[in-house]
């Protein structure tokens, strides 16, 4: 049941809100708008009067949020964005069954990428946009269906299914490695070791697994696999990858196994609101990508 209309402002009254409110000018929000400074001020005051709350100090020729303003700005802001996003989506697949999936970067451009075209081709009329996302977020104030994500099934708000596990290989280049004589885990510790953000102490894992008590370990960081990867082809260290994701730099020799390899604590999963497991596009990604996770 929709609110009350008092509590549903036009379009055109939020636009002008939200333009002023962005640029702190009503000038720039005409402008940006390509109405008249007289037309911004008339709909501004028709919101107010509509809310029956004062949403900017008004200073001589400036104007300045007030506390109850700068909170509503924020929410109109992402309800525009949203709105949006949705009216684009609609344009770019008119017939419907769009899906918006957030992905983790390499994991999406070297595993779920190659592989989508099936999907498309089993479902046709569904459009697929992809969203990178590193960290889990909250679904209802994004646009989001679903999202991959890697750690344990644990994300609020959220169902998750399990797609796969995986394993993690030091990797370097065959000339790092010659160099270096790589030859125990202890040996290691003497060499520059590239970490990921998002695993900050995946280091220190592997090499307690391998029987290096309380290392100590410093090094370069990377936001992503794919260009830890390149540091370490590049001969800059040792980076911990998924062999799944590599094995192109493997196949090719670009990266070669420095050591043993070591199953990863997490796993990967699509998580994915409650409410929307019965979107038909969703369900359809969802069953497909479980059957392609599966296969690996």
């Amino acid at each position: 049941m929709l609110p009350a209309r008092r509590f549903l402002p036009s379009l055109s009254l939020l636009a002008a809100f939200e333009a002023a409110a962005r640029t702190g000018s009503v000038t720039i929000a005409a402008r940006e708008l390509d109405l008249t400074q007289s037309a911004v001020s008339r709909q501004i005051k028709a919101l107010e009067k509509q809310l029956g709350v004062a949403l900017f100090v008004r200073e001589r020729q400036t104007i300045r949020l007030t506390l109850a303003g700068d909170a509503y700005a924020r929410e109109i802001r992402e309800a525009l964005r949203r709105i949006s996003s949705a009216s684009l989506n609609l344009r770019a697949n008119p017939d419907g069954g769009a899906l918006t999936l957030a992905i983790l970067p390499t994991f999406g451009t070297r595993w779920l990428a190659p592989r989508l075209g099936r999907f498309l081709e089993a479902n046709p009329g569904t459009t697929v946009n992809l969203v990178t996302r590193l960290s889990p977020f909250d679904f209802r104030l994004d646009s989001i269906d679903a999202a991959i994500h890697f750690g344990h099934p644990h994300w609020p708000g959220a169902e998750l299914a399990f797609l796969m596990s995986e394993r993690v290989v030091p990797a370097c280049s065959p000339a790092f490695r010659a160099r270096h004589r790589l030859e125990q885990p202890s040996d290691f510790l003497s060499v520059p070791l590239l970490h990921l953000t998002s695993r900050p102490d995946a280091w220190e894992r592997w090499l307690i697994d391998h029987a290096v008590p309380e290392p100590s370990v410093h090094g370069m960081l990377f936001d992503q696999f794919a260009t830890a990867a390149q540091a370490a082809a590049a001969g800059l260290g040792v980076a911990l990858l998924p062999s799944f994701l590599i094995e192109g730099e493997l196949r090719r020799g670009e990266l070669v196994a420095a050591g043993a390899d070591m199953q990863s604590a997490g796993g990967y999963y699509l998580a994915c609101p409650a409410e929307r497991l019965t979107y038909p596009p969703l369900a359809a990604f969802r069953e497909w990508i479980l059957r392609e996770a599966a296969a690996t």
